[in-house]
């Protein structure tokens, strides 16, 4: 074989390798890539939820104190409240509203009440 020839063909199985070794780098970078965005996009997610938890939370009353008493009546929040009243639109009565929300009946029929909904 010439010397020509065997250039040629070295030159071809270098050009093979190359395009081979090339794509599996490509397609390892694009798979971390999509392990950090997918890892970054739960850590958000997390610290969402959780803000959203610490912003639901009831807090516990004191043992002691009676619960129902207008002293511990705490504002209801206002995600509560149209859950309250989606629920009296739908046909609840306050008694299932109270049971889905866990308020008293008389605070359920005050909220309702304060959006003009006659009980």
């Amino acid at each position: 074989m010439s010397l020509p020839s065997i250039l040629f063909v070295i030159g071809i199985v270098a050009l093979i390798l190359s395009i081979f070794v090339g794509a599996k780098q490509k397609s390892t970078d694009e798979v971390e890539q999509i392990s950090i965005s997918l890892h970054q996009e739960t850590n958000h997610l997390k610290k969402r939820l959780k803000a959203l938890e610490e912003e639901l939370m009831i807090q516990p009353v004191p043992v002691g104190q009676p619960i129902h008493s207008r002293e511990t009546v705490k504002p209801v929040h206002t995600i509560i409240v149209s859950q309250i009243v989606a629920l009296h639109g739908q046909g609840y009565s306050i008694e299932e509203i109270s049971k889905r929300s866990s308020l008293p009946t008389d605070q359920v029929r005050t909220v309702l009440r304060s959006k003009g909904v006659h009980v």
